[in-house]
């Protein structure tokens, strides 16, 4: 800011200052009354929706997963995208710090004097990626299913011939669940993308002996599954060539 126009800015400061109105109470009384209305929407949000309570603890359960509370779920959900282990301390604590420094930094590499966001276009844009880009990790982050339960609804088809059939699937979801496949491959919502491909839809694709033998000769990286009891392959078997 040159000399002209800091004069012309303490010009009109002046003058709008000499038109306005004092704190006390004018502003006072203003931020009173909003953070009354603020308070009474939470009480009646209590009273009328109540607590979100999960159920009661069990410490003796290994099938828990834990989940940070919505203001974190950005955070949860880029771990989910950094995979590798060597790249955990990236995503927890280096890309948010960065951000964080180039928050803080920005007023220093912005220095106009215009208020209006069309007229700082390097300001408003960067605010609006940040506020974009944590909506969109926080709405993938509350959409994420669980990493150890598949939450597929079991197929008509299935639930119609009951007995044994049910009974198998039911058993392979579990199988399924508990074997790792989730590391690799997606069930719906649950599991990772990549790098094996999605298995929702697996039984439109390949026949129960095609899916057999690739359980038992798999493409690398994929492990073998030829050394599962008998019982529990053939229930995964089910549970797979069922998914359509």
């Amino acid at each position: 800011m040159n000399r002209q126009q800091k004069e012309e800015y303490l010009r009109e400061y002046a003058i709008l200052k000499a038109q306005g109105k004092p704190f006390f109470p004018y502003a006072v009384a203003k931020d009173a009354i909003m953070a009354v209305i603020v308070m009474a929407v939470i009480i009646t949000m209590s009273i009328v929706l109540g607590a979100e309570l999960g159920p009661k603890a069990d410490p003796t359960t290994t099938t828990y997963v834990p989940r940070p509370e919505w203001y974190f779920y950005f955070l949860f959900e880029l771990l989910r995208i950094i995979k590798p282990d060597y790249l955990v301390p990236l995503a927890t604590l280096g890309i948010p710090t960065i951000c964080l420094i180039l928050l803080f930094l920005l007023p220093f590499f912005d220095r106009g004097p215009e208020r209006r966001p069309e007229k700082r276009p390097l300001a408003t844009s960067f605010g609006i990626f940040v506020i974009a880009a944590m909506a969109y990790l926080t709405y993938l982050g509350a959409s994420a299913g669980s990493p150890t339960e598949i939450e597929l609804e079991t197929p008509k088809a299935v639930r119609s011939q009951g007995g044994e059939v049910l009974a198998q699937f039911e058993a392979g979801r579990a199988v399924a669940a508990q074997s790792g496949c989730l590391a690799c491959h997606k069930f719906g919502e649950n599991g990772n993308d990549g790098p094996g491909p999605e298995l929702t839809h697996i039984g439109e694709r390949m026949y129960p002996e095609s899916i057999r033998r690739t359980l038992i000769n798999p493409t690398s990286p994929m492990p073998s599954f030829k050394d599962l009891p008998e019982d529990k392959f053939n229930d995964l078997v089910v549970f797979l060539s069922n998914l359509k």
